[in-house]
């Protein structure tokens, strides 16, 4: 019987290849939870697209809950920092931290997170909120980069072949202001 593993999920080309490699050594569960996302036409095609794409291979989708207020109060101050500066981790963290208190209370033994496989996402940054998150929860969390060792590049032939949904931006409206 293989290990149940909830996988924090962003959006559907930073998930389809993930989800693949994952469920060959795990029971997964993709859990979309991201209150960074605006405006709420994006999140709603993001996480549309992840549904679609955990229908169509046959994997367990779930959403989680708003969170923004949460979001928002712990980026307060963050707001002008650059993509990459240090709202980022700080985002990381909450996403993170909602779906490892969702991992414990649902039965999960492991948690991981596709964050990694966007090219502006760094794994030295993502990964340690993982594991420390995992130490607090009593969890596993599956570490990885995803975007290594051509994950990336199998990411972008799955959502090509697939007519997967791209976004242009990382998410949240700070971001998404720095590409307008």
């Amino acid at each position: 019987m293989k290990s149940k593993l909830l996988l924090h999920t962003c959006c559907a080309i930073c998930s389809c290849h993930v989800l693949d490699k994952l469920r060959q050594e795990f029971d997964v569960t993709a859990y979309f939870y991201n209150p960074n996302i605006s405006p709420r036409e994006e999140y709603e095609k993001r996480r549309d697209s992840v549904k679609d794409w955990c229908e169509k291979v046959g994997l367990t989708f779930l959403e989680g809950s708003s969170g923004f207020n949460e979001w928002s109060e712990a980026i307060l101050g963050l707001e002008k920092e650059p993509e990459g500066g240090t709202r980022c981790p700080v985002c990381f963290r909450v996403r993170l931290e909602e779906t490892a208190k969702f991992a414990k209370t649902n039965g999960f033994e492991y948690f991981a997170t596709t964050l990694t496989m966007g090219r502006n996402k760094r794994a030295d940054i993502i990964n340690p909120i993982g594991q420390d998150l995992a130490k607090k929860y009593r969890l596993n969390f599956y570490e990885a980069d995803w975007k290594k060792a051509g994950g990336q590049e199998r990411a972008y032939e799955i959502a090509k072949e697939n007519n997967l949904y791209h976004q242009n931006y990382c998410g949240c409206l700070f971001s998404q202001r720095l590409r307008s």
